[in-house]
């Protein structure tokens, strides 16, 4: 008795579903909303058979609910490639088959996501012919962004188009970030053809970095897909392969993008590292200059200076004027030598 009521207690309990949506293959009719208790009693009957076979539906998930990975457990027939996952806490970007389902990990950017910080969070997939599971730990841009377009009116007609949604709200995502980071870019370029360096330095650093880092994690994606579209599942259409391989070419173009952003950079930085040693070189030309000028008065107040007999010009009239004319005469040869090396090689 208690474990009838603690197994009813968690069908009716929210169990972290942010949101459940219920989707028709007539993509005319609306979506419905859909909570956890509704969602299970779909999921009974569509294992029992009974369950039409013109719907279909998406479930996201808080992971950091511990009660939503029991309530998909007890709920959701799905594959253990993709419990095992969500125990193990797989973040590196994957996309394969498991036998009649599709198994995904896909990296987004946080929902708070900042330049400074790089925020990168993990959404993990499951697809079959009927339902859709996205789950995660961390609120992301692309999901929330395809909840927002599903509540006006957006509906997908099958699973597979639901997850080519998916991926081209990310790629919407991704390609704002390029687009502002290319804006912060201009912005520096602008400051460095001003000869204004002061902090920039680390500016494109951190852009560089942020580049990346996505580059890294969001790499392996198209070609995951790829190779996923080779052997498709059976109940995959020839359209929906088609608009998941378009989506994948989009991913792969924002990617190419991204990698000329870097290059982009990289040129900055090393013009500004040029700058940088260039103001270097001239404040030590400075030194050097200021030191070989201070050079002969140093030598001859040295020697002058010693407390012993036998110093010249001790006792003559003109002494002094006749020193200081031999300091000013070698300093003056001394900064022609300066000058004239410096000459030389600026016209080299």
């Amino acid at each position: 008795m208690t474990d009838t009521l603690a197994a009813q207690a968690l069908t009716a309990a929210d169990a972290g579903l942010i949101c459940g949506w219920r989707f028709f293959t007539d993509a005319s009719e609306p979506a419905e909303v859909v909570n956890a208790l509704s969602a299970a009693e779909w999921l009974q009957r569509h294992s029992a058979g009974d369950a039409s076979p013109r719907d279909f539906l998406w479930l996201h998930f808080n992971l950091s609910n511990a009660l939503s990975l029991r309530w998909l457990e007890r709920h959701a027939d799905l594959p253990d490639e993709f419990y095992a996952a969500l125990r193990e806490g797989v973040t590196a970007t994957r996309l394969e088959r498991s036998d009649d389902a599709l198994v995904a990990v896909l990296n987004d950017v946080n929902f708070e996501f900042n330049y400074e910080s790089a925020d990168i969070a993990t959404l993990w997939i499951c697809v079959n012919e009927r339902l859709v599971v996205t789950a995660r730990t961390r609120p992301l841009r692309s999901v929330d962004d395809l909840r927002a377009a599903v509540r006006q009116g957006d509906s997908p007609a099958s699973t597979a188009e639901l997850l080519e949604h998916l991926m081209r709200t990310q790629a919407d995502v991704l390609v704002k970030v390029v687009r502002e980071t290319t804006a912060r870019v201009d912005h520096i370029e602008d400051a460095i053809i001003a000869q204004r360096y002061h902090h920039h330095r680390s500016q494109l650093g951190s852009l560089r970095r942020l580049l990346v880092r996505l580059q890294r994690l969001l790499a392996p994606e198209p070609a995951a897909l790829f190779r996923l579209l080779q052997r498709p599942p059976a109940w995959m259409s020839e359209d929906d392969r088609q608009g998941l391989a378009s989506a994948s070419e989009e991913f792969s173009l924002m990617l190419r993008d991204m990698q000329t952003l870097q290059d982009r950079i990289k040129l900055l930085q090393e013009e500004v590292a040029a700058a940088v040693n260039e103001d270097n070189n001239k404040s030590l030309f400075v030194l050097t200059v200021v030191t070989v000028l201070a050079l002969p008065i140093n030598i001859l107040a040295g020697l002058f200076g010693m407390n012993v007999g036998g110093i010249p010009l001790a006792e003559h009239a003109h002494g002094f004027w006749i020193v200081v004319s031999l300091v000013f005469t070698f300093t003056v040869i001394a900064a022609w030598a300066a000058f004239w090396r410096k000459r030389r090689d600026t016209r080299r």
